[in-house]
């Protein structure tokens, strides 16, 4: 549970020390803004220990490590991928 909370504040802070303009390039193609990713990770918390959960954490904590390298295409195709695997709709 608290790695789960560290996770989603680790999202919001990496989104908020990214270049605005590639957070914003990013949100507008694919949705994948802070609030986006504080819901899924939410959800994730919510759900029922299972494989598709781990699945789901898993490629969040690659997004969250792409955004901490700067790398917001990655980010939120693993945003978008995590996502798909816990069938939210944005």
């Amino acid at each position: 549970m608290k790695l789960l909370l560290v996770t989603a504040v680790a999202i919001t802070t990496a989104l908020a020390v990214s270049p605005a303009s590639a957070q914003k390039a990013a949100a507008q193609k694919t949705g994948c803004t802070s609030e986006n990713m504080a819901k899924l990770v939410a959800s994730g918390n919510a759900m029922p220990d299972s494989p598709g959960k781990f699945a789901m954490m898993k490629e969040m904590g690659a997004a969250n490590t792409a955004m901490s390298k700067g790398d917001m295409r990655s980010a939120c195709k693993s945003y978008m991928r995590a996502q798909q695997m816990s069938g939210q709709k944005s």
